[in-house]
């Protein structure tokens, strides 16, 4: 069989939590829903030049020879469908992983390699209305494409010897989606925990957790805020260079205030957290009542 060397972009994309589908609504209903998720999303891979390589199950394989197309493709795929499967009242919420690298193309469109396996690697970290690729992915990018990306953690890849720069592309539509900047905070000790309490439910979070917290309204959110201005992925908390840095990721921005009397707003922005405060989803912290989180640095 011949086979090309080439540089292309992989992309997989899967229906996140399709086994509690299959047990919510039966086998029947989920393999319809299912079959109209990957329809939509095969469509939309060749409305912009991509292949279709295979579907297993609730996954679609595809490669584009573009790193834009590739993109454009999964944001697509996200907005029409958070807007709902025609037809179906269940919601469905997409998980996207993409690289743009060498692959070894055959000659009946499959491909394999370097672009394969580490597009598999951001799709198993991506979770549901996410897309994830890597830093080497975001550089092909335009900048247009580019200003909706955020770093989003670093991971290990089977065959790499260093870590790889993990990104995040932000599709949900907002009209002043910009760089993340990251917001100054004071010097303090290297903090090792930081506790959370949202609603009577405490969570502490270790700085030897490496992973990303997500707090939203989203399912799949670690800490689940189901307030009537969270987005569904509105902010992530994770460990770097010795404190929690927050990063807000949503449309109504997220609202600080710390005990010592700061008030902070961030709108796509990243705070390095110190002391202890108050965090509010959308709206400010002296109009969030009881759907205030409580963070503690210790």
């Amino acid at each position: 069989m011949a086979r090309e060397h080439v540089e292309v972009a992989v992309l997989f994309a899967d229906v996140s939590g399709s086994t509690r589908l299959y047990e919510t609504v039966g086998d029947d209903n989920a393999n319809r829903i299912i079959g109209k998720t990957i329809d939509v999303m095969a469509k939309i891979t060749e409305m912009y030049q991509g292949y279709v390589i295979k579907t297993i199950g609730d996954e679609i394989m595809c490669r584009f020879s573009s790193a834009n197309e590739c993109v454009r493709a999964a944001k697509e795929i996200q907005e029409e469908i958070s807007q709902g499967i025609q037809g179906e009242s269940i919601p469905v919420k997409i998980k996207v992983g993409l690289h743009f690298g060498p692959a070894i193309l055959m000659d009946d469109g499959d491909v394999f390699g370097d672009a394969v396996n580490v597009a598999a690697r951001m799709a198993g970290i991506a979770k549901g209305d996410q897309i994830i690729t890597t830093e080497e992915t975001i550089r092909k990018l335009d900048p247009d494409l580019q200003d909706l990306s955020r770093q989003f953690d670093k991971t290990n890849v089977k065959g790499k010897e260093e870590e790889i720069i993990v990104y995040q592309v932000v599709w949900e539509t907002s009209d002043d989606v910009t760089r993340i900047e990251i917001v100054s905070a004071p010097e303090a000790e290297e903090i090792k925990y930081l506790l959370l309490e949202f609603q009577g439910q405490p969570i502490r979070i270790a700085s030897n957790d490496n992973r990303t917290f997500v707090i939203g309204r989203g399912v799949q959110s670690d800490l689940l805020c189901q307030t009537r201005l969270a987005s569904r992925t509105h902010a992530t908390l994770e460990f770097r260079r010795g404190k929690f840095l927050l990063s807000d990721q949503s449309s109504n921005g997220t609202f600080v205030k710390t005990d010592d009397g700061e008030n902070i707003f961030l709108r796509r922005q990243e705070l390095m957290l110190w002391g202890s405060g108050y965090l509010s989803l959308g709206e400010e912290v002296a109009e969030a009542g009881d759907d205030l989180i409580r963070y503690t640095c210790e």
